[in-house]
Formats: C-alpha cells, sequence, structure tokens
C-alpha cells in the first residue's frame, strides 16, 4: 500500500521533472511508476488507497464455516497429520469422500497456521538480494563463464570474463576447453596484477552467480588470500548478475561472431582479443552516455563530456530557434548500483527530480 502523501509527493516531483523537460514516462519510471498509476491518482479525489477499506462481497465458492472445520478435522486425524495435502485428497477420493482441493487445504492450513517445516532438515530461508556499489574504477568486479561454439556440435570453449562495475570496462579474460575453479583462481590473480590494485587500502568485490566454478575452493582460498570479498547471486534468479549477461550478449551479437564455431582456440583467443580491444576502446557504450569503458575507467569522462558540451553549447548559440530547451545531458551519475533495493531507486529518484 503506498500511503496518501507518497503519492502526494510522487506527483509533485514528476511534476516538477515535466516542467523542467523531462519525460513524463521516463520521470514515472524513475519512480517505478506507471502513467496510467498516475493519471488515475490525479483523477481521483480523496487520493488514499482505498483498498484497505473496501467492503467486497464473500465470493459463491467460498467454504462455509462448517466446511473449514471438516477441513480442519481431517487435518488432525492420525491417519493424516503428517502428510501434505497432495496425499491427503487423493486418500480421501479412494475413501469416496470429497471435501475440498489439494489447493484449498493449503489455503486453510495457511490461514490457521497449520503450514510449518516439519522434520529434521534445516528450514529453507529466503536468500536476500545482493547489491552493491561502485563510485570508482576496481570497487566492485563482476565475473561469469559463457559457452563458445568449437568446431564441432558439442564441442564448447569456455570463456570466462571478469568486467568493473563502475566502468563496464572488461578488465580480465581468458578461454579454456573445461570449467574449473582453478582456472577462474589464475584468472583472478592475472586481473589483480594487471589492474595493480592494492585491496588492503581499497576493498574489492567480486560478484557472480552460483556455478560450481564460482564456488569452488580454489577460487575461495585465492580470494581470501588477496582479500576480495566474494558475493554471489540468489540461487536460480539469473538476472541477478545483468551486466555479465549484458556484455555476453554484446559479443555474440557481433556481426563477425562465428556463429558455426570456432576451428580452434587459438582462433577463439584471437577473435575474443580483438573484441575485447573493440569493446573496452571503441565502443560507446549506451550504459556510460556513450563514452568508452577505457575512458571512464581511465578517469576521462569529465573531459570527454565537456567536449561535447562545448560543441552543443556552440551549435546552441548558431542556432537558437532549433533548440526547444536545454542543450543534451552529457553528464553520468557518480555512483552505480548492482541490483540497487527499492528504497535505493526511490532515493535516486527523487534526488535526479529535486
Amino acid at each position: 500500500m503506498i500511503r496518501a502523501s507518497d503519492r502526494k509527493q510522487a506527483i509533485l516531483l514528476i511534476q516538477e521533472a515535466v516542467n523542467a523537460d523531462a519525460g513524463e514516462a521516463a520521470a514515472c519510471s524513475e519512480l517505478g511508476l506507471t502513467q496510467r498509476t498516475l493519471q488515475r491518482w490525479r483523477k481521483q479525489k480523496d487520493i488514499r488507497d482505498g483498498r484497505p477499506i473496501a467492503k467486497r462481497p464473500a465470493p459463491v465458492n467460498k467454504l462455509t464455516d462448517s466446511e473449514v472445520q471438516q477441513v480442519l478435522e481431517t487435518l488432525r486425524q492420525p491417519a493424516y497429520r503428517s502428510l501434505p495435502p497432495s496425499q491427503i485428497v487423493p486418500a480421501l477420493a479412494d475413501e469416496g469422500v470429497y471435501i475440498a482441493s489439494e489447493s484449498t487445504f493449503y489455503r486453510v492450513m495457511h490461514t490457521y497456521g497449520q503450514q510449518h517445516h516439519r522434520g529434521r532438515s534445516k528450514a529453507p530461508t529466503p536468500k536476500p538480494l545482493t547489491s552493491h556499489a561502485a563510485s570508482g574504477p576496481n570497487e566492485v568486479w563482476m565475473w561469469d563463464i559463457t559457452w563458445l561454439p568449437g568446431p564441432a556440435k558439442g564441442v564448447f570453449y569456455y570463456l570466462y570474463l571478469i568486467l568493473d562495475l563502475f566502468s563496464r570496462k572488461i578488465v580480465g579474460w581468458e578461454i579454456w576447453e573445461e570449467e574449473s575453479a582453478e582456472h577462474a583462481s589464475q584468472l583472478v590473480r592475472r586481473t589483480v596484477l594487471r589492474e595493480q590494485c592494492v585491496i588492503r587500502h581499497q576493498p574489492l568485490v567480486l560478484h557472480s552467480d552460483n556455478g560450481s566454478p564460482m564456488k569452488g575452493a580454489t577460487l575461495l582460498e585465492t580470494l581470501y588470500v588477496l582479500g576480495i570479498t566474494p558475493s554471489r547471486s540468489r540461487p536460480r534468479v539469473s538476472n541477478d548478475n545483468p551486466y555479465a549477461e549484458s556484455v555476453f550478449r554484446t559479443c555474440k551479437y557481433r556481426p563477425n561472431y562465428p556463429a558455426k564455431g570456432f576451428s580452434d582456440l587459438a582462433e577463439a583467443r584471437e577473435w575474443v582479443l580483438n573484441f575485447v580491444r573493440w569493446y573496452n576502446d571503441t565502443h560507446r557504450h549506451s550504459g556510460l552516455n556513450f563514452i568508452t569503458p577505457s575512458q571512464r575507467h581511465q578517469g576521462l569522462a569529465d573531459e570527454v563530456f565537456n567536449r561535447r558540451k562545448e560543441v552543443y553549447a556552440a551549435a546552441k548559440a548558431k542556432h537558437p530557434n532549433r533548440w526547444s530547451g536545454e542543450i543534451r545531458d552529457w553528464n553520468l551519475e557518480e555512483k552505480v548500483w548492482l541490483n540497487p533495493e527499492k528504497v535505493a531507486l526511490i532515493q535516486a529518484g527523487e534526488k535526479s527530480l529535486s
């Protein structure tokens, strides 16, 4: 539920953004709203959320109180109290009895606190969303492994790749014929040396998914020795490492990508080497306001943006009638988030709209 005061604040913030020549759809997106929701709020005389106090008729298929009690009494019987509804309902059917469906049994159990973890195993606990922020290069790295097609069907090479969160620069990569924590450990060591990371003075986080190479003892020991903090995505949630997935897509959708496969390991390494050089030094990244990852990594972003601002300011001064507002915003956020939490998103939206 969204409080009335928060709704009013959101309407004011979005209106301020629109008055400053921002798009209403973009402003709504920053606050996690849709334009349809904003329009409904504006039309309502009473901006309070009416859902908590709404009076709704009872569903026609709702169980009666006596039927609910029958479900509870069935669950407490010695023959059924250790069985799940998926076992109870068929057993009752074999006896010629139907009380309710499996989903209804579960709903009643949940309502009356009858559904708890049982057995000697540890109860499952939800894994929190892993969130990191970087305000400079070599603070947060993300890494992953992807398959590259080999010379024959079913033969693959494995691309290990480390990406910097702040600059999106590919800071380390290697290709091997198999997945292993040992190879990952070698890559991390080489990347730390290449980037000349002083981890004792500047903590470094290495984020990955939950694959076996990411959790191998060899890699974890290497991270411990180097003072790097390991971080992993939630189990079975692939989009917790979105930037690594994105760079793999960029790689495999290059026009010269050999979709039919690489002839050998040497060819795969040569192709990826050329891709990394293009990605880091030539590719103007849309997530970096169209500067290259190397420029961002080396601290040259402000210099590049200042030159662009001068070009745009001169163009506007030459033909002011062609400009309806300010020149293009050539800036970047000082802090980059990996999987920002909802609170952080709202704060960022309020800051951008203020």
